[in-house]
């Protein structure tokens, strides 16, 4: 939810118009509007070189994923794989765009562990692959905007470690 929607609904709960302090903080998101949609711009029209960047690196740094036996092992493991990438990277878009991560945590990462362990899937081995995600994502951003986005790629590690 975006910090409008928050302070909207907060003031809204109280019977009250948005204090001085709360303006401010709209007026500080609204601020960051171009940069966040920039990013967001440069990720989804990205996201085909991404994936395969970010693929690239996960199989060079973990090939047992890929080896028989491995989660990824075969054509229709490895479109899995590369389908969750993309689905990971819109939802660092929908972080990036609200200026917040509960977008990211309510679509993308409650019941993900159990999810993942009820598939067989290593969650150390989905961390390490949302960090070559990020890798291959910021490396289109120029500086400004790769530490701007990179907090929202970091949540998902976190809640994946």
């Amino acid at each position: 939810m975006s910090v409008v929607s928050q302070v909207i609904l907060r003031a809204d709960d109280e019977l009250r118009y948005p204090s001085s302090g709360e303006l401010k903080s709209i007026n500080e998101f609204l601020k960051t509007g171009e940069q966040r949609t920039r990013i967001a711009s440069t990720l989804a029209e990205n996201e085909k070189k991404i994936v395969q960047e970010a693929s690239k690196q996960l199989w060079q740094k973990r090939p047992d994923f890929i080896s028989p036996g491995g989660n990824a092992y075969g054509e229709k493991q490895r479109a899995l794989c590369l389908r969750d990438y993309g689905w990971y990277l819109r939802l660092i878009t929908y972080g990036v765009l609200s200026g917040d991560k509960e977008p990211i945590e309510k679509i993308g990462l409650i019941g993900v562990r159990e999810m993942y362990n009820s598939l067989g899937v290593p969650v150390a081995g989905m961390a390490e692959s949302i960090r070559c995600l990020k890798n291959a994502s910021v490396s289109l951003l120029s500086q400004e905007d790769a530490l701007a986005a990179a907090p929202y790629f970091d949540f998902i590690i976190q809640a994946m470690s």
